[in-house]
């Protein structure tokens, strides 16, 4: 009589599985896990920037970093119109009270007693 044996390779198998368990995995994130990875590493250009454009105007104040200036001590009852003609009794009060507010980084065209306001020199205050 004659016997059939049948046999099986295993070898290759053994290799495949160990050549799988040793390789790391290749890491997958969902449309909303990438979204929030993208969030993330997003924040610190979005605070820059935000800190570039808040911090612009304190610099748009100071335009005239060479100008000689000099300044004033607000009184009582003093508005920033009343300053504007006094020290520029031949200009238009209303280019000067800008030009008053933005080099001294004013957001509003309101000042308070004793705030002291850098005039340029060119008005000859």
């Amino acid at each position: 009589m004659s016997s059939i044996t049948m046999a099986y390779p295993t070898a290759p198998r053994a290799a495949a599985a160990s050549s799988t368990s040793t390789r790391p995995g290749r890491l997958r994130l969902t449309q909303r896990g990438r979204r929030v990875f993208l969030t993330i590493a997003a924040l610190p250009l979005v605070a820059a920037i935000l800190f570039s454009a808040l911090n612009g105007g304190a610099a748009a104040g100071t335009l005239d970093a060479g100008a000689p200036l000099r300044t004033y001590t607000v009184g009582v009852g003093e508005s920033l119109w009343a300053i504007a003609e006094l020290v520029a009794p031949t200009s238009d009060p209303r280019e000067v009270v800008l030009e008053l507010a933005q080099l001294n980084g004013l957001d509003s065209y309101e000042i308070g007693i004793g705030q002291e306001l850098r005039i340029p020199a060119k008005y000859g205050y």
